[in-house]
């Protein structure tokens, strides 16, 4: 998919709202699990009652690893279905791989064409041979790590290198790299008051934001410091929209959730 598409699904919408498939069988209503495909059925019930107020899906893929094989077919089925029945929607590959030039090739290979993802979180430790493999498929999109919501976060991302902090040093370093028009960035939602300085660097990339909602960050900060002319953000909620209740209901009551969300992001968008 490329920006203008997802731009115009944006104001179309008038939404910004990115909900994370994130299937724990423990999680899920209990009537479910005597089916065949427990977590893609969630899955459908989730999709087909929300995908009016979102414009993006974003399995999470360790949520589909951790039950094997038929996890992975689970993801595959989700991915083939939001594609054949809403080929409107971004879908976001959450793997946050990254690794040296073949491997990574490889990684984009399975997500962005046997699986047939829009996109996939990847790692930048590793540096620029890491990332550039993803980027060199046309019309895909790679969200690299950039500031993230959890405690973790300081260990690395707040160290100085020269005047800058690490984190500013791999977005101004990242932008250098080739095809990285075709770049997004990972920004947490609870790091809203660092967003002024991500804009800075980043003046027109889209941002994935993660941490609205059971992480307690502010949409209204988000979007007072993230948005751009053409909206630029993708914020994602998961559990406190797909765990709205564990109930036979689950769904509508996913389906509500995602209408607040998009209601809440609609005065923001022209």
């Amino acid at each position: 998919m490329d920006i203008q598409k997802l731009i115009q699904q944006i104001k179309t919408k008038k939404s910004m709202l990115c909900i994370g498939l994130d299937v724990d069988l423990d999680k899920i209503p209990k009537h479910l699990l005597v089916l065949d495909d427990p977590i893609f059925e969630f899955n459908k019930a989730i999709i087909d009652a929300t995908q009016a107020y979102c414009i993006a899906y974003k399995p999470n893929i360790a949520f589909y690893e951790a039950y094997g094989v038929k996890g992975w077919k689970a993801l595959k089925r989700t991915i083939d279905y939001i594609n054949d029945e809403y080929p409107d929607q971004f879908t976001i590959a959450d793997a946050k791989r990254g690794d040296i030039g073949n491997t990574s090739a490889m990684y984009a290979k399975a997500f962005f064409e046997d699986l047939n993802f829009d996109s996939i979180t990847v790692a930048p430790y590793m540096g620029k041979d890491s990332v550039e493999p993803f980027l060199e498929f046309e019309d895909k999109h790679t969200i690299l790590l950039g500031l993230t919501s959890n405690s973790g976060a300081e260990d690395f991302q707040f160290l100085k290198s020269d005047s800058d902090f690490l984190f500013e040093k791999v977005l101004r370093t990242s932008q250098t790299w080739k095809n990285s028009r075709q770049l997004m960035y990972v920004v947490g939602a609870t790091k809203a008051d660092y967003l002024k300085t991500v804009r800075k660097l980043l003046p027109d990339s889209f941002l994935l934001i993660p941490g609205v909602g059971a992480q307690g960050g502010s949409l209204e900060e988000v979007c007072k410091f993230g948005l751009t002319g053409d909206y630029g953000l993708l914020i994602n909620s998961s559990r406190g929209i797909i765990y709205a209740s564990h109930q036979e209901d689950f769904a509508e009551k996913a389906g509500q959730k995602a209408l607040d969300l998009q209601s809440a992001m609609s005065k923001y968008i022209n």
